[in-house]
Parts: C-alpha cells; structure tokens; sequence
C-alpha cells in the first residue's frame, strides 16, 4: 500500500512566540485533544522541517507542520456504484447524493449506499480512506453530502457544525400556499408516540429552529428555501406537518403523493470553511430530475 503524506501547514506570527505548540493547535486551530494524541504518538509535529514536541514553545516566524496520513483501511467494502462528485481535492469530498439512497450502510441497507459508493470510488483511485460523512440526509432527500478524506479534515468541520458556522440551505416543495414571504418555524423536535421513527413538534422535545423563505407560489403549491439553525433528524419534516405545509409526497408526514412520490427536499448548498485554507467553500448540487420533472408539471397546472 502506498501511503500518501499530507501537509498541515501555518507559518508562526508574533502573538504565538512563547506559546507552547500544543496550546497554538488546540486553541487557536480548534485540533481536538484526540487528535493532537494520534498526531504526537506518530511523530507528525514538525518545525522547520524538524519533528518537535508538542510541549515545545513556538518562535515567530517558525514553520509549524502537520503531516497527515490519508491510507487507512476501508470499514465497509466498496462498490462499482454511480456517483456525482461536486467537488474534491486532499481534505474533502462532496457528492450530489441521488434519491433512494442511505448514507451510510446499516442492517436495512448494507449495501447499494453512498458510503459503498465512495469507498468502490476510491479504491478505483488507489486511494484508501475511511467512510467520514460529516452530516446526513434522509435516504429519499436528494442533493449536497459532505465526506471527509483524512480525520484532521473530519474534526475540523465537525467543530465548525457543532458551532453552527456550517451554512445548509434546502429547497422543497410544500403542499398549499404560504402566505408569509418568510419567517422562523422555532418547535422543539422529539418521538411521535408510539414511533422510532417519526418526530413531532412539541414542548418536551430538543430545540430545533428552521427559517423558511419563500420563492415561488404555484397553485396549490408553495416552493421554499430553507436553512437550518439545528439539525435535528427529520428537523425540515417535522416542522412542515407542524406549520400545516407538509412536504409534498412525505407520506411519513401527512403528504400528497399524487404529484411526487418521495418528499419533495433536495439539499441546495452547503457553505463551510475549508479546513486547511480556512477560505470559504461553497457546494451546489443541482436538482434530480424527478423535482425538475415536478417542477414543468407544477407550471402546467
């Protein structure tokens, strides 16, 4: 197997002279504890081209350097499945996942699923990783999936979405006319009774806030943006049966299949910092064909 280094780089500025190597990564970089662990037990810090410890003080003007290992060997097998690749480069991987698809395999679903496809896809490569997914969507929403390549990758943006600084917007369509151009749904999310699967609005639940927008009224149909400021399990769902629009074709919670037979979600974009740039990114996926499909019949009505 050929391992394939990679490089973490940040050149010292004067606030960081004196400040221990350690300190610099966990508090300035957000490294995880768990993280800093597997990289000082490898012998992966180095300084100007020197490993050095972690408990080490820093210079300005120093290069500090992480080296990262991407080859690690595949938990779930791989399969010769079709994949769209939005984007990609050493740290990440983002895919247009299509409907009918799980993420991640499980006793249901193990095989056919997103994760076998990246995997198939990689070792096609002559790479091999770890199946990372940074989020998930419902098997039957479409659009915008994230995977990290290496764990540095995998903890930086998990950082970042359990602080909320992911950005994911959702486009889907909901049954009857929205009359407010935009506005917050805030209802706390928790099991329906007598469901493992279902979620419901209601006091006892987790917090969850979804802001909507409106940006077309069909006739009978409203077709929404959505972003999410939580991102509880069927969270978007939930709290379209709970404002009285649910999503078309989401027979789970109360919608009409006569139009779609799957709830009508795709998620649009998903905006993040990259984790060794820090410069913004910005994932598009385009729409399935069943929902452009949906939408010709919805102007024809």
């Amino acid at each position: 197997m050929n391992r394939q280094p990679s490089l973490w780089e940040y050149r010292l500025r004067a606030e960081d002279s004196g400040q221990k190597y350690l300190s610099i990564l966990r508090h300035k970089f957000h490294f995880s504890l768990k993280l800093l662990q597997r990289l000082k037990q490898g012998e992966r810090v180095w300084v100007d081209g020197r490993f050095t410890y972690l408990t080490a003080r820093g210079k300005e003007g120093e290069t500090l350097a992480i080296q990262l290992f991407s080859d690690e060997e595949a938990s779930i097998p791989g399969e010769d499945l079709p994949l769209e690749v939005l984007f990609e480069d050493e740290y990440l991987l983002a895919v247009n996942k299509p409907v009918g698809q799980v993420v991640h395999p499980n006793h249901r679903y193990p095989t056919n699923t997103l994760g076998n496809a990246v995997i198939g896809y990689w070792e096609r490569k002559g790479e091999h990783r770890l199946y990372r997914p940074i989020h998930r969507i419902d098997r039957n929403t479409s659009g915008v999936v994230v995977i990290a390549k290496n764990q540095f990758a995998h903890q930086q943006l998990g950082w970042q979405l359990e602080r909320g600084h992911i950005h994911k917007r959702y486009i889907g369509f909901v049954q009857g006319v929205v009359l407010a151009s935009n506005g917050t749904i805030d209802a706390p999310l928790g099991f329906a009774p007598e469901s493992f699967i279902k979620r419901q609005t209601g006091s006892q639940g987790m917090p969850a806030r979804t802001h909507f927008r409106v940006l077309h009224r069909y006739p009978k149909v409203t077709l929404l943006e959505f972003v999410l400021e939580t991102g509880r399990t069927h969270q978007i769902r939930a709290h379209c049966e709970g404002f009285g629009h649910p999503l078309l074709g989401d027979d789970l919670y109360g919608g009409e299949q006569t139009l779609i037979t799957r709830q009508a979600l795709h998620s649009l974009v998903y905006a993040f910092l990259h984790p060794a740039t820090g410069l913004p990114i910005l994932i598009r996926a385009p729409f399935p064909k069943d929902l452009r499909d949906l939408v010709k019949t919805l102007k024809g009505l």
